[in-house]
């Protein structure tokens, strides 16, 4: 379940409190106008952070500290180039470039600066997902967060006073030797290490990534220098002038991180900014298809996978998407054919691919031969859990023949596999509803919602439910829902809400809705004669 809110109405450490005590297990995704930030939990301890564009790698991190040399770095990430299973860690541990106990050490720096660093944040959103894993990582460690909320409040407090001398990291400091010569207080070893970094030159940005200290450490350390009058400001540099190069990988990198947490509006806005700085980008173009697949706006994500996959050494993966929207279409020759094409560019056994397959066979009503198909592609899974696209697939087949119980089986199996699967308690809710439990179906249908509200088939079978039950106005409020997430998602939807408005006496939203559902379907002879009845009405 989704645990979403702005910062301006909960700080993140207030967030961080509420997950701790409910011992939660997910990601919490904090982003704000120019980044994004992930925390980790495992049963209401930080496992993992991390900020996308930031420069805290694990590799990078034990170069600056010092306890490892660039070179054995570079060997160390040709040795995973040739074990891609293998994590970094466990390499620079096994050929003894580190020890395990400065491994521990620093992925504990680098959480709980990451950490830090986002308590700054006092604008911006914030999304928990439960039972979300990092993708990878070196080191699994385990931190209560009360410890870094204290330290962390701590260093606000300290912060707001640091950034009325610094700023911006772009301030380039230069040493009073004089007043230096002549003082009487005693130097932290930190200022005693950035003074002999401080050239008149090198900007605070630079000075952290040289001293091998955090940003905090830097910017407390400049702080008592500047406010003893030991530094004084000679500039700024002009390292904010980023290149193209860097601006569109920041961008992409930013794109592919809201995209992974379900926040789809940042995603695209990020995907167009990196188009505009290359118009060719294939993986922006890439995945603005991704995101109109999510909207089921399927006309235009076929059109922009097929541009994509002109590109020479286009993904086998651009032509099942294509394929996937070609069905959705109703294109089923055209979907078979893009299947064909990503099947000949490396995809041929990937049970995906089959269960693509075996949906097109159900949509033609070969029954059979999806049923067949869909066994293969479980086949092809081994002992991994198959997707919760084959378990939608094979419980639809299933009801389809007839098979209500074995449908109903398979989709046991797979929200216990997947439990957080949207479409499978929609598929759930189908198989309630046709074997006469409405009730059911309903609160089937709204579980599904609480999972993923961005999925706008489940809101339109809540509207369905209600429709039924002659309760106009949930109804309404569903279908409304659903037409907002995807104003194409059928002509059924908008026949529906023309009906409810009529009857509410709303006769030019009804035609509206009417008119909408006409462009759709104009073959629709309820909708044509709705409105002609309504039109000679007026």
């Amino acid at each position: 379940m989704a645990i979403r809110g702005s910062l301006r109405e909960a700080s993140l450490p207030d967030v961080l409190q509420l997950l701790a005590m409910g011992q939660k297990t997910g990601c919490l995704s904090v982003a704000n106008r120019s980044s994004f930030g992930s925390i980790y939990f495992d049963k209401g301890r930080i496992c993992f952070a991390s900020i996308v564009n930031r420069r805290d790698r694990l590799g990078d991190i034990l170069v600056k500290s010092g306890r490892l040399q660039p070179s054995q770095l570079a060997e160390a990430i040709a040795l995973q180039e040739r074990a891609p299973n293998v994590r970094l860690g466990d390499l620079l541990v096994t050929h003894g470039m580190i020890t395990r106990e400065v491994l521990d050490a620093q992925i504990r720096v680098q959480i709980e600066e990451a950490v830090y660093f986002l308590f700054t944040w006092t604008q911006g959103t914030f999304n928990f997902e439960s039972d979300v894993r990092p993708e990878s990582q070196d080191v699994l460690v385990s931190i209560s967060p009360d410890a870094l909320l204290l330290e962390g409040a701590r260093r606000i407090d300290e912060w707001s006073l640091i950034e009325k001398k610094i700023p911006t990291f772009d301030l380039i400091f230069a040493p009073d030797h004089t007043r230096l010569r002549d003082r009487t207080a005693t130097l932290t070893s930190e200022q005693a290490l950035l003074l002999e970094l401080i050239d008149g030159q090198r900007d605070v940005q630079q000075l952290i990534d040289a001293s091998g200290l955090v940003d905090f450490e830097v910017g407390k350390a400049l702080y008592g220098l500047l406010t003893a009058g030991f530094l004084h400001q000679v500039g700024r540099s002009r390292a904010e002038a980023v290149t193209t190069d860097g601006r569109i990988d920041e961008h992409r990198n930013l794109g592919i991180a809201f995209y992974r947490t379900a926040m789809f509006d940042e995603a695209a806005r990020e995907f167009r900014r990196v188009l505009e700085l290359q118009a060719t980008d294939e993986g922006a173009q890439y995945y603005l298809g991704l995101i109109l697949l999510r909207e089921a706006k399927w006309a235009d994500a076929a059109a922009l996978f097929r541009e994509v996959g002109v590109a020479p050494g286009a993904r086998a993966a651009v032509f099942h998407n294509l394929a996937y929207a070609l069905e959705r279409l109703g294109r089923l020759d055209e979907a078979w054919l893009a299947l064909d094409e990503a099947a000949r560019r490396g995809l041929a056994d990937d049970p995906r691919l089959r269960t693509s397959r075996g949906i097109i066979h159900m949509h033609r009503g070969e029954l059979a031969e999806a049923d067949a198909e869909l066994a293969r592609a479980r086949e092809g899974y081994g002992t991994t859990t198959p997707s919760g696209a084959w378990f939608h697939a094979a419980s639809l087949v299933a009801a389809l023949r007839g098979e209500a119980a074995r449908a109903a089986s398979i989709l046991a199996d797979g929200i216990g596999a997947h439990p957080h699967a949207a479409p499978l308690f929609n598929n759930r809710a189908v198989v309630l509803e046709r074997s006469g439990d409405r009730d059911g179906a309903l609160a089937v249908a709204e579980r599904g919602v609480l999972e993923d509200a961005t999925l706008p088939q489940l809101h339109k079978n809540v509207g369905d439910a209600h429709y039924r039950a002659g309760r106009a106005t949930e109804a309404l409020a569903a279908y409304q829902r659903a037409v907002k997430l995807a104003p194409l998602l059928g002509p059924d939807v908008h026949l529906k809400m023309g009906n409810i408005r009529f009857k509410a006496g709303e006769r030019a939203e009804a035609i509206r809705s009417w008119e909408i559902a006409q462009q759709l379907d104009p073959a629709n002879t309820i909708v044509r004669a709705n409105l002609e009845t309504v039109r000679r009405m007026s």
